[in-house]
């Protein structure tokens, strides 16, 4: 059983253990330039990847720790270490040697300020709405959590809204072993069934809960919650939040696009929102007066083939599909052997419909699946597709 030096401090970041094991991974490929090796230590500041959260990173023994499991109250450390320092016969560390370890102190901060920012709205929402918080996940990305309720988003905003007042009152936060008697009288809340000895993590008034994982000594030091995203989950809800300095790098790169906005379409900041609609406005109405004038075109290209015209092809760009598969009807209709229109340029290539009232159109598709490798499918009646080719290579095939 490894020590947790976690349990007693979790704002430690530096400690010495001594060494239980070293073992080897299997031997590492020829490009790899790092061997990997778990390490058992009696005692570590290492937090393991348990609860929903992902493990500590740091050094260990001067060398990377990049991952740390739990099993059997056994915390194992990953380290990565070059291939020129340790073989099968040097091994990095040895059982009895003295190592000393660091932890990657901003990563775990900030590990620890979403979880104590999720353990204040979870007790918040068990408190107003008696939901279990049924499933947690923190990652160096992502925080997510998830309810076996409904909220609205205005029970989200209010709850979000309460959470920043419970940090700003700088409410302690502790974590102790409570006895079997007084935890048969105290209301927690528990993801799942628990042996053995229960930690509980407090916030006075706000929320007790069996936890692994280390805290901030107080509100305070969450800084700021932020709900980032709300989507229906498995009959509740899951939310996406945000905490501290992760909220904070979030506006920042959120302030910077929109200031960016704000320049390229010379309105105020909050104004962005009516500039952007207005210039979509204006895109989509310069599309619809482009694809018209396409459309005429290609009315006018009709209507200039011979009556007699055998196999017509026709070539255009910036056509609706719609309007191409009416066009190429319009064509079955009046001539025989195959009749298609290829939309497109040779830089981007053509998207095709081809149809046929005599023949069958899926001898054509294979046609140019073998000559231009082409992706394509339909019926016997209509086929159609995209072709990566020059206009010139396509018309001296399908017309010879």
């Amino acid at each position: 059983m490894t020590k947790k030096l976690y349990d007693e401090d979790a704002y430690q970041k530096k400690f010495s253990a001594k060494v239980i094991s070293c073992e080897k991974y299997p031997a590492a490929t020829e490009a790899a330039e790092t061997f990997k090796y778990d390490v058992v230590l009696d005692q570590t500041l290492f937090f393991p990847e348990e609860g929903g959260q992902t493990p500590d990173k740091g050094v260990l023994g001067g060398y990377p720790v990049v991952d740390v499991q739990i099993k059997n109250d056994v915390i194992i450390h990953t380290i990565s270490v070059p291939i020129d320092v340790a073989d099968d016969e040097h091994m990095p560390m040895s059982p009895g040697d003295e190592v000393s370890g660091e932890i990657d102190w901003p990563h775990r901060f900030s590990n620890m300020q979403q979880h104590t920012g999720e353990h204040i709205f979870s007790g918040l929402v068990h408190k107003s709405f008696g939901y279990d918080n049924v499933g947690f996940h923190l990652s160096d990305s992502i925080v997510t959590m998830d309810y076996n309720g409904p909220l609205t988003e205005d029970d989200v905003r209010d709850l979000e809204w309460e959470t920043n007042r419970v940090i700003m009152q700088q409410i302690p936060v502790s974590a102790s072993y409570p006895d079997d008697e007084t935890l048969s009288h105290l209301d927690y809340r528990c993801k799942k069934e628990l042996t053995g000895a229960i930690r509980i993590v407090t916030i006075p008034g706000v929320d007790d809960c069996a936890c692994c994982a280390p805290h901030v000594r107080s509100t305070g030091e969450v800084g700021i919650f932020k709900i980032m995203d709300i989507q229906s989950y498995k009959g509740g809800v899951r939310l996406s939040i945000l905490c501290g300095f992760r909220a904070l790098m979030d506006y920042r790169i959120v302030r910077r696009h929109l200031r960016d906005i704000s320049h390229i379409t010379s309105s105020p900041m909050y104004e962005t929102t009516d500039a952007v609609g207005r210039i979509k406005d204006e895109r989509d109405a310069a599309r619809f007066a482009l694809g018209n004038a396409y459309r005429r075109m290609l009315s006018i290209q009709i209507s200039g083939i011979a009556a007699d015209a055998l196999s017509p092809m026709l070539f255009t760009e910036g056509v609706d599909s719609s309007s191409v598969r009416n066009a190429v009807n319009e064509m079955v209709s009046s001539h025989d052997g195959y009749c298609g229109i290829f939309n497109g340029n040779d830089d981007d290539g053509y998207s095709f419909i081809i149809g046929s009232r005599d023949l069958d159109c899926n001898d054509i598709a294979c046609f140019l699946r073998e000559k231009f490798s082409a992706k394509c499918g339909g019926k016997s009646e209509m086929i159609q597709g995209h072709i990566d080719a020059r206009r010139a290579v396509i018309e001296n095939y399908i017309t010879s």
